[in-house]
């Protein structure tokens, strides 16, 4: 399933201050917003607390998003994927869904598996999916209200 509206590209790394500092060197940044903060995630294998250092790069209409998983064992989908180095590794790709509820009542019928789900419900919310036999990457879905998407950049 591909849906919703392409906003975002992915990536994890070992060192988000660095590739920060490479996007201000090689790209003309609208809007950068970094935060590290702990976020409560379900998995196949459960659910758990994970700590994150995030940085969302607006260039123009695409958010660049790079990720440095820290602490929590539901961070492997990021941590599994880091290269030996500093260096960014291309992750996934975000959509945009307009309303979660009739997103999420078709999953079922997914023949991608969900791998990874979060958020606050009723402000911002978002899903994984492997997509890597048939994409090369993971599929993420998200819907946030107005107000949180404006706060993050889009227009």
């Amino acid at each position: 399933m591909i849906t919703g509206r392409h906003y975002q590209n992915a990536y994890v790394t070992r060192n988000v201050d660095k590739a920060v500092a490479e996007f201000k060197q090689n790209a003309e940044i609208r809007k950068l917003i970094e935060i590290e903060v702990p976020v409560q995630l379900w998995t196949p294998q459960g659910e758990g607390k994970g700590v994150q250092k995030l940085a969302f790069v607006w260039v123009e209409d695409l958010q660049f998003e790079l990720i440095q998983p820290g602490e929590g064992d539901v961070l492997a989908l990021y941590r599994d994927a880091l290269p030996a180095d500093d260096r960014l590794v291309f992750h996934h790709i975000c959509h945009l869904v307009d309303d979660w509820d009739a997103f999420m009542a078709k999953v079922d019928t997914e023949k991608f598996p969900m791998v990874l789900r979060g958020g606050t419900p009723g402000m911002l919310e978002f899903a994984y999916f492997d997509a890597r036999q048939w994409l090369g990457h993971y599929l993420e879905y998200c819907w946030m209200v107005p107000d949180r998407w404006a706060g993050m950049g889009g227009r």
